[in-house]
């Protein structure tokens, strides 16, 4: 049945079928093939998949997302970062990085990041004389942001996938956020001044004390969010709906840039989000079961055990296969068919499963922004205009950056677990 399911999987995925229903396919083919079990497993299995309390939050937090993008708290965001570092060489490109840093702790997808972000910053780095590749680069990079500092929906996805602390993973996600994030600003900073770009990106820099207090609101909804949860006044899944209440009342009732009138469209774009997203969930968790029942979790634990004697060549190992399938599989799909056999794995070569789950959730991040299947890649040429093949070239020192920044994650755990040793374990 193993060899069924994975050919079968990587035929369909050739093929260009869509991910949840290659999943699904290849799982209906292997339970066919293997010929012992009922194919009325399909069906009870991809229900047992969404029937978790924890996944209600990606609907929640997909939708608080959506209407902070609508209710003018990306603006005010990408004023305040321009304010903070717009009035150096390179600031704008800078500010883009700070922005999304920003806003990715209140939206938790890189995908929505890049659509709002990118609308304004692309745009008017353009003007300001960077070339349309790069500044498409510096915000499809920056985006993957979205999906390392909490709330993130992938790092929901690795918690519920694994039986992993979802509090302890978005506690973890900090201090690679702040990493990543830091490497990016260090980069566009350099690359700025080496080419003699961005050297009047002062020029329109608001002043930091009004764009502070304009974008005071939406800075408290992480700090609403966040600080409930490890306060532990609600969890991650109640914090969700907290998150769409607060960016009711920003966009309605503190910036009233948000209309009753845009909220069918904010509704129906959440509901195509979720429903894509959860359809993969769904059919995951058939493909999972399979391939647990099948007993090729433990012979791969076990072929890893003979090959790699130790943590850090397996470290590596994993590194380089999840940088391969994230170039060609879709996130969430490779989160829930992946984590479940890699984590008991690393957990048995003595690596920490939050950590572990940060170095899975870094590393495919790096597929959003590399071609042939990068989301964010893709938003980003959209908001540009741009071809994909136009802007590779420049993509290639933000991609190596990334990486960088991944393999200190990776070997320096501390990195990722300081905060919950500190907050969480204690307790």
């Amino acid at each position: 049945m193993n060899a069924a399911l994975a050919l079968s999987l990587a035929i369909l995925f050739l093929l260009g079928v869509p991910i949840a229903v290659a999943i699904g396919l290849a799982s209906v083919i292997g339970i066919e093939v293997q010929g012992r079990l009922p194919l009325l497993l399909v069906a009870q299995r991809m229900f047992t998949g969404l029937d978790s309390f924890p996944l209600m939050a990606i609907p929640l937090f997909i939708l608080a997302g959506n209407l902070m993008s609508a209710g003018g708290i990306s603006h005010r965001l990408v004023e305040l970062a321009k304010s903070i570092v717009g009035g150096i060489q390179g600031g704008l490109a800078a500010s883009c990085v700070l922005t999304c840093m920003l806003f990715a702790s209140v939206s938790g997808s890189s995908v929505a990041t890049t659509f709002a972000i990118g609308a304004i910053l692309i745009p008017a780095m353009v003007r300001h004389g960077y070339p349309a590749p790069m500044a498409a680069s510096v915000q499809a990079s920056s985006a993957e942001l979205g999906v390392l500092i909490p709330p993130s929906i992938p790092l929901i996805l690795y918690g519920v996938s694994t039986d992993t602390s979802i509090g302890q993973l978005f506690l973890a996600g900090i201090g690679p956020g702040l990493l990543v994030g830091g490497a990016l600003m260090a980069l566009v900073l350099i690359l700025c001044r080496v080419r003699g770009i961005g050297r009047e990106d002062g020029a329109d820099r608001p002043r930091l004390g009004p764009a502070l207090w304009a974008a005071l609101p939406a800075l408290m909804v992480p700090v609403v969010i966040l600080g409930g949860i490890y306060s532990g006044i609600f969890t991650p899944t109640e914090a969700s709906a907290v998150a769409v209440a607060t960016a009711l009342i920003v966009g309605i009732g503190v910036y009233r840039d948000l209309r009753l009138r845009d909220l069918p469209g904010v509704l129906k774009k959440t509901v195509i989000a979720t429903s894509a997203i959860m359809l993969i969930i769904s059919a995951a968790a058939l493909f999972s079961f399979l391939v647990t029942r099948s007993g090729l979790p433990n012979e791969i634990a076990a072929w890893f055990r003979d090959v790699f004697e130790s943590r850090i060549a397996f470290l590596l190992a994993v590194n380089l296969l999840l940088l391969v399938v994230g170039m060609f599989i879709e996130t969430s799909a490779a989160i829930l068919v992946l984590a479940p056999i890699l984590a008991p794995i690393a957990v048995a070569y003595g690596v920490d499963p939050v950590h572990f789950g940060l170095i899975v959730v870094v590393n495919l991040a790096l597929g959003m922004i590399t071609p042939p299947l990068g989301v964010n890649l893709f938003a980003a040429c959209a908001v540009a205009r741009l071809p994909v093949e136009r802007i590779i070239p420049q993509l290639l020192w933000f991609v190596l950056t990334v990486f960088a920044a991944l393999m200190v994650i990776t070997y320096v755990p501390a990195i990722t677990l300081w905060p919950v040793e500190m907050l969480m374990r204690g307790r």
